[in-house]
């Protein structure tokens, strides 16, 4: 028998903690007897103390000691997390030991903040909405209305010493409140409303019993529909002007959410719907600041509880400069390597802007967020989480945590994994290493490697009902797979972001000319240690330079001979499971899918060097010997489709046309193995066709160019016109004209603009159409400020709603005095419409029904790129 006497000011989170000690005890097969009254305990018993303080400083922030002295251990916590954690430690030392020999300890985290995030988000987007805008319904949520679920969550963060809990939606004021001024504005229907604060109730309280901090993180600008509606307008626009409509009703919106749900945080994202850094402060302290504000003065309240701060998208500097005179506690958020997980030594721009964020003082979060390139298999390696949060502190100065989920984030709660029964497997269940890694470093980083190793391997034999030293391959091939998609991406890939799905694949015309995919500007420099590109490793090859840093060809070996190690590790092992069985079938399958990736990857690049050979020497043998180690790539990518068709449903969640690489993800397109089968098997026969076209003819085919024929618009915001052609203006206030033009666009009626005005207000186009159009725009290569920015997916994710994402014309006009530009895409359907460009400089061409023939003009004189050879 065991008393378990609670002590103290009885609070919910004692309550909480011994009642979970409480469980662990009776599971164990003891008998507990629980009071408050030290009268009431049985003398010669075994008995634990647990003693709650109130001590407020800053050092014993969930600070916890646990001691013995004879037959009574006590656990004091110097506040009501402190409490909680020490029982966890006592269940954790009961699960460990099987005994009460509990041994003395006196801990606190390193990070304050440690959480983990949900997103209220689709694959797909709604009906009649744009990206982010997902009201919060039975419909599309049916989780979100399950209290059994949200408490089996919240007691996983318990387990892992989680203290944070993130809700990500665009816009979910429009779901939680209702505004007098704009009732028409709420998104959601009574029954649904009524609904919504039930679970919101439900979920603060149960939240803040087990110490946890619930932050509800929104987009800007954005507006519920039923408001846009009412008010002709949309419910977002990136380039649209801060109204005072839009201002009021976000601050309303803002004051109506603190008054109503004073326990619950903010993290405010100043994107991806506001067009410029100084329209960001402007709306940040004119907006969202007085809007918190108004509704802490309703409370009565004098205390600034903490807003977050994204760094995505904005100057975050700038923003916090703004606005620490009008509101002091405000927290810092960036992301830890971009949108997937990379490297354990980030460095460069992204990380400056880490150094810049926590040299404030205050609090600031490393976010793991979206894991683009884990996407969809098991990766859980506790050295690489270990090494990573490492560098959180060490490198970035962090001292918070933010975690997404493993893969997936876009189908929460639920897995790709195809299960037989057409049942769906449920993230926290597959990935809770990825969840216990996290919060155990987050909570202590600097922790011994071989105790590290006994750890996990006790971790991992538990689950899968294995010894130990049986479950150490488990571990071997978790951290084995999981320097595959971290090497290949930071070494290969187009991009971080949810632009690109690395694990289904890379065109060898991403390997030969990466940049014709647009380069995320940063990524290469921030998002792993120093090295090469192929083409630059080529390059340098040819012209006898020395090589610096990591380098691609020794990088695809590596990645081979880990993915052999995961799958030696994971087949030893696999049939030994008494627990879980089926799991760890599917974690070896996970491990032979790494293994064929990698060895697909490895030939592909391999044919990729015989290319670029080719491109630099004209040697036609360079071509034929990429053609055996392309067709031996497609073999193991054969293999991957066959371990692939009957156990996952996609590779990636997002399922829209923010999905570019390796290829578009229109409407829920390009999404499985078998369906990039396909591409790349006509990729390799394009370039066999090639190949001996060049040797029968000695010279590549010339592709005709002729310029596109002019689509008819009307325009209805009185622009002036002009013939695109050299020595046409294009720019009232600079007197250099159009020097070098694409023979495309050459003839086509376009505009003239003030480059300066275009600075200030934004390019508006407005015109209607009889048939569809495609409208041309140039955006100049030039990073000054002055310029417009080009559509870029990482920051903006509406930058291919008109299918503007990618050029379709590069290095295609030149005007003097002025950078080099390429030209992108806006395609309309017949109607009426209103186009509001980027601030800054840019250049509208025309209107055109043709289609439209990708290409590298090359006016800068750059030599041609092979990438043609598999067209």
């Amino acid at each position: 028998e065991v008393n378990v006497v609670m002590t103290g000011d009885m609070t919910t989170r004692l309550a909480f903690a011994g009642e979970q000690l409480k469980q662990a005890l009776v599971e164990k097969g003891y008998e507990v007897n629980q009071t408050t009254d030290e009268k009431e305990i049985g003398g010669g018993k075994r008995s634990i103390y647990l003693n709650l303080l109130n001590d407020t400083t800053k050092k014993n922030k969930e600070r916890f000691d646990i001691s013995t002295k004879g037959k009574n251990t006590y656990v004091t916590g110097y506040d009501g997390n402190g409490i909680i954690y020490g029982c966890r430690e006592l269940i954790d030392q009961l699960d460990q030991s099987g005994t009460m020999d509990f041994k003395p300890v006196s801990d606190a985290p390193e990070m304050v903040l440690r959480g983990a995030c949900i997103g209220l988000q689709k694959t797909t987007y709604l009906p009649g909405h744009a990206v982010y805008e997902y009201p919060y319904t039975p419909e599309s949520f049916p989780w979100f209305y399950d209290k059994e679920r949200w408490i089996k969550y919240l007691d996983m963060m318990v387990e892992n010493r989680m203290n944070s809990l993130y809700l990500w939606n665009g816009h979910p004021f429009a779901s939680l409140v209702k505004l007098k001024d704009y009732p028409f504005a709420l998104e959601v229907d009574e029954e649904t409303f009524k609904k919504n604060e039930e679970m919101f109730s439900f979920l603060t309280t149960e939240a803040e019993k087990r110490g946890i901090f619930v932050i509800q993180m929104f987009y800007n600008i954005i507006v519920s529909k039923p408001f846009a509606d009412h008010y002709g307008i949309k419910t977002q626009d990136r380039n649209r002007p801060i109204t005072p409509l839009i201002s009021d009703y976000t601050r309303k919106s803002v004051a109506a959410f603190i008054e109503k749900y004073p326990n619950v945080g903010l993290l405010v994202c100043l994107g991806e719907a506001i067009g410029t850094y100084e329209e960001d402060v402007e709306w940040f302290t004119k907006t969202i600041i007085p809007g918190i504000k108004d509704g802490l003065k309703v409370l009565g309240r004098t205390d600034e509880p903490p807003v977050l701060v994204r760094a995505h998208d904005t100057d975050c500097k700038m923003v916090i400069d703004a606005a620490l005179p009008l509101y002091k506690n405000l927290y810092t958020m960036h992301k830890y390597n971009g949108e997937s997980l990379t490297t354990y030594e980030p460095r460069g721009p992204w990380a400056k802007i880490h150094k810049d964020l926590s040299s404030l003082g205050s609090v600031h979060i490393s976010n793991v967020h979206i894991l683009a390139n884990l996407e969809p298999w098991r990766w859980s390696s506790p050295d690489f989480i270990q090494k990573s949060v490492k560098a959180m502190h060490s490198v970035h100065g962090a001292n918070a945590l933010h975690i997404y989920p493993q893969a997936n984030y876009w189908d929460w709660p639920y897995t790709a994994d195809k299960l037989a029964n057409g049942e769906r497997e449920e993230q926290v269940y597959r990935d809770w290493a990825w969840y216990k890694a996290w919060g155990r470093y987050a909570w202590k980083a600097d922790r011994n490697r071989l105790e590290e190793i006994k750890y996990w391997d006790k971790q991992f034999g538990d689950f899968y009902g294995i010894p130990a030293e049986m479950a150490d391959n488990i571990r071997i091939a978790y951290e084995e797979s999981g320097e595959i998609a971290p090497k290949l991406l930071r070494r290969f890939g187009i991009t971080e972001g949810n632009r690109q799905t690395l694990l289904l694949g890379m065109f060898m015309s991403q390997f030969v000319n990466p940049y014709k995919y647009t380069i995320h500007y940063g990524f290469y420099e921030s998002c792993g240690p120093g090295g090469e590109k192929l083409i630059e490793y080529v390059e340098k090859e040819w012209k006898k330079q020395p090589h610096v840093g990591e380098l691609p060809l020794d990088i695809i070996n590596q990645v081979i001979e880990h993915g052999d190690k995961a799958v030696a590790a994971i087949d030893k092992v696999v049939s030994s499971a008494k627990k879980n069985s089926d799991e760890l079938r599917r974690l070896q399958n996970d491990m032979h899918c790494y293994r064929e990736y990698a060895y697909a990857f490895y030939y592909k690049v391999k044919a990729a060097q015989h290319v670029l050979n080719y491109h630099w020497g004209k040697n036609m043998d360079e071509l034929d010997k990429a053609v055996p180690l392309m067709e031996e790539s497609l073999k193991h990518y054969t293999k991957l489709v066959d371990l692939t068709k009957d156990t996952y449903l996609f590779a990636n969640s997002m399922q829209t046309a923010q999905r570019r690489i390796p290829i578009g993800g229109d409407d829920g397109n390009n999404k499985t193995w078998s369906e990039m089968l396909v591409h790349y098997k006509a990729e390799l026969y394009n370039f066999k066709e090639n190949i001996e076209m060049l040797k029968d003819k000695k010279v590549r085919k010339c592709v005709e160019v002729t310029p596109l024929k002019e689509a008819d618009v009307k325009i209805l915001n009185n622009l002036t016109k002009v013939k695109i052609e050299k020595g046409a203006k294009i720019f009232s206030n600079i007197d250099g004209g159009i020097d070098a033009i694409a023979k495309e666009i050459t003839g086509l009626t376009g505009f003239v603009f003030n480059g300066e005005k275009q600075r200030d207000d934004a390019t508006t186009i407005e015109f209607e159409c009889s048939s569809p159009v495609t409208m041309l725009v140039a955006y100049f290569k030039d990073d000054h400020r002055k310029f417009a920015k080009a559509p870029r997916l990482e920051s903006d994710a509406s930058a291919n709603d008109y299918g503007q994402a990618e050029p379709v014309l590069t290095n295609a006009l030149h005007v003097k005095g002025v950078a080099l530009a390429d030209i992108y895409p806006y395609k309309f359907k017949a109607g009426r419409h209103t186009l509001i460009l980027p601030k800054g400089y840019c250049g509208v061409l025309g209107f055109t029904e043709d289609k439209i023939k990708e290409r590298d003009v090359a006016l800068e004189g750059g030599a041609d790129a092979p990438d043609w050879l598999f067209y």
